[in-house]
């Protein structure tokens, strides 16, 4: 009975730090998407980071694995994002579509995309898409990824984070450098930090050059698990290019 006391405090005091770190924060972002999300633990990734550079970035997700925005809209498999985003008070959320919808169902991935961003807008949120990449097996799809949520961010007026973009542009320069999990879609840990390292770049408007090149929280007992570690000449390049990126483009006033 001890032991369980211990736990039942450990809990309370942990969910009673994350509640009062969400009302502390300057800037609230809900993140709705799939895997492409939720791999590495990126949102949490985008929270350290904002962290280390003197930013409080409270983000959420609302995340299933293989689900596209149509899924989220009609509350399917298992997704309650409607009612986290007419709920949550956010600042910010960030929409990611499955990431073959803009090539195999366009007009799905056109008509959810704007729905959920008038949604967002009447919450008082401002509403991000967060552009996918290419397959490894085929960097062709890109140009149809791209102009699709480029379209989206003109007729929506909402903001892009341009992820695909930058991922392609890391490839040109650093092939070797794989962004890529082994099933060649998914990110892999450096995929993810480069991915964190733009939305970080996005929420704070600062250089992510003092970001570190590793990530890492306290569990209960006080002993650090990792979120990242990135080799120095990894951390190094993504660094720059991110902050070699135009963001004003992807920008909406």
């Amino acid at each position: 009975m001890k032991y369980l006391s211990r736990y039942l405090l450990i809990c309370l005091l942990f969910v009673s730090a994350q509640l009062h770190a969400a009302e502390e924060s300057d800037i609230r972002v809900l993140f709705v998407g799939n895997s492409y999300t939720y791999y590495w633990n990126m949102p949490l990734a985008v929270t350290l980071m904002a962290e280390s550079l003197g930013k409080n970035v409270y983000t959420k997700q609302s995340t299933v694995g293989s689900t596209n925005l149509e899924h989220h809209w009609k509350g399917e498999m298992e997704t309650q994002t409607k009612m986290l985003i007419e709920q949550g008070n956010w600042d910010y959320i960030v929409f990611n579509n499955h990431s073959l919808s803009p090539r195999d169902i366009p007009e799905s991935f056109k008509e959810y995309s704007l729905k959920f961003a008038d949604l967002a807008k009447k919450n008082g949120a401002k509403p991000v898409f967060y552009m996918t990449w290419a397959r490894k097996h085929n960097r062709l799809m890109q140009p149809t990824i791209s102009n699709a949520y480029r379209e989206i961010m003109q007729e929506s007026g909402a903001d892009l984070v341009p992820i695909g973009e930058i991922w392609m542009k890391s490839i040109s320069y650093h092939p070797e450098k794989n962004l890529y999990a082994i099933d060649d879609s998914h990110p892999s840990p450096l995929g993810a930090y480069l991915t964190a390292l733009a939305f970080t770049k996005y929420f704070t408007g600062e250089s992510v050059q003092m970001v570190p090149n590793q990530l890492f929280i306290n569990d209960a007992n006080g002993d650090k698990l990792f979120i990242a570690m990135m080799l120095a000449a990894n951390a190094d390049f993504f660094r720059d290019l991110v902050d070699t990126w135009d963001m004003k483009n992807t920008k909406n006033n």
